[in-house]
C-alpha cells in the first residue's frame, strides 16, 4: 500500500490485521494503481476532500475495484453530502429529542466485540412511525443516523484501532427484533430501508458482523430467499438467531461488553444505551476527530434541534423518499 503525503495523516494502525485481498496493507499492484487512478480521476473534477487511501479503498472494495463505478458511487456519496449540508452539520448536531425517540427505537454505541470493534445495536419491535413523528421529523431521523455514521469513522473506529493495535473499520452490529409483529412490519420497513440506502450508498465496507436476534418464527424462510439477492460477502458476514441467541452471540461478544438485557453482564450506572462507554471515551486512546477541529472555523450552520417543529405534517407522514440505487438494501448499520 502506498500512502499518499497530502491526503494520509493517520494517527492510528492502518494495516488490516487479517490479509484480505483488496484491504490496506494487503494491496496488489494493480489495486495499488486503482487507488492512484480513482484519486487523479477525482481531483481532475475538483474533489479534493476525503481522497485518502483508506477511503478510497472501501469505494473499491464496494464496486469489486471497478474503478468508474467506485468514482459514480464516491461522487453520488459528495453530492449527497453537500445537499444535506453534512459537513456543517457533524460539528454542530444536537438531539435532544433522542430520549423520548429511544421509548420506540434505541439506536447506540456501547463497547468492543473480541475483534476490537465498536458493537452498535439496534431494537426494532418498539417501532411506532405516528408517535415518533410528533417527537421528531424523519429528516431529524435521518440526520441523526448520518452523524451517527460520520462518529464512527471518527473518533470510535480509530480509537478503537488504537487499542486493539490493527486497523478497524468495520463494527458489529446487533439488531433485535422483539416485538417485531406482522403488522409492524410494514413501519418498520418503511424506516429501515431508507436508512439501509444511507449505509449502502454512502457509508460503504462499514459492516464487520450482523446479528439479528429474537427472529420471529418463519424469518429464516424469508431470509433464504433473501440471501439470494445479496452479495455473498454481505451475506457471510450476517446471523440470524431466534430467542436463543446468547451462546452465539456470545461466541463474538464479551459478556462484559454485551449489555444484561441482551444477555451479557453489562450494567452501565446511566443505562448501557445512555453510555456511550468504548475506547472512544477512555483518555488513553481517544483523540479529538478531525469535525471536532473545525468547531471555532466559523462555517457550521446552527442546528436547532431544541425547537423541533413538527406543526403542518401528517403525524403518521413518513419520511420523504430516500432515491433507491441499484443492488440490496443491507440493515441500518451496515
Amino acid at each position: 500500500m502506498d500512502l499518499d503525503k497530502k491526503y494520509d495523516d493517520y494517527d492510528f494502525p492502518h494495516t488490516a490485521a487479517e490479509p484480505q485481498n483488496g484491504h490496506a496493507g494487503h494491496l496488489t499492484e494493480g489495486q495499488i494503481a486503482q487507488v492512484h487512478q480513482l484519486r487523479m480521476m477525482l481531483e481532475a473534477e475538483g474533489f479534493t476532500d476525503r481522497l485518502d487511501t483508506l477511503t478510497l479503498l472501501r469505494f473499491l472494495r464496494a464496486r469489486k475495484f471497478d474503478v468508474a463505478l467506485s468514482k459514480q458511487m464516491f461522487v453520488d456519496t459528495e453530492k449527497w453530502r453537500k445537499e444535506t449540508k453534512l459537513d456543517e452539520l457533524v460539528p454542530t448536531w444536537d438531539y435532544p429529542e433522542r430520549p423520548e425517540v429511544a421509548k420506540y427505537y434505541k439506536q447506540f454505541y456501547h463497547k468492543t466485540d473480541k475483534d476490537g470493534r465498536p458493537i452498535y445495536i439496534e431494537t426494532l419491535g418498539g417501532i411506532d412511525l405516528t408517535a415518533m413523528y410528533k417527537i421528531t421529523t424523519g429528516e431529524r431521523m435521518l440526520s441523526n443516523l448520518a452523524v451517527e455514521y460520520e462518529r464512527l469513522a471518527d473518533p470510535r473506529l480509530p480509537a478503537c484501532s488504537r487499542k486493539a493495535g490493527k486497523l478497524l473499520e468495520t463494527c458489529c452490529t446487533i439488531m433485535d427484533l422483539k416485538g417485531v409483529t406482522l403488522t409492524k412490519v410494514p413501519q418498520v420497513y418503511s424506516y429501515v430501508r431508507q436508512a439501509s440506502v444511507i449505509s449502502q450508498n454512502y457509508y460503504p465496507e462499514r459492516l464487520g458482523k450482523l446479528y439479528l436476534i429474537n427472529a420471529p418464527w418463519g424469518f429464516s424462510t424469508v431470509w433464504s430467499v433473501v440471501k439470494g439477492w445479496l452479495d455473498p460477502v454481505t451475506v457471510a458476514k450476517i446471523n440470524i438467531l431466534g430467542t436463543g441467541y446468547q451462546g452465539e452471540l456470545l461466541k463474538q461478544v464479551p459478556a462484559e461488553s454485551l449489555p444484561k438485557a441482551f444477555g451479557g453482564s453489562c450494567e452501565c450506572a446511566e443505562g448501557c444505551e445512555n453510555s456511550d462507554a468504548g475506547p472512544w471515551r477512555e483518555a488513553e486512546w481517544a483523540k479529538p476527530a478531525k469535525w471536532e477541529k473545525k468547531k471555532d472555523d466559523g462555517k457550521t450552520i446552527e442546528n436547532k434541534g431544541s425547537e423541533i417543529e413538527t406543526p403542518g405534517a401528517s403525524a403518521d407522514a413518513e419520511p420523504a423518499a430516500v432515491p433507491e440505487k441499484d443492488g440490496a438494501a443491507q440493515p441500518a448499520a451496515a
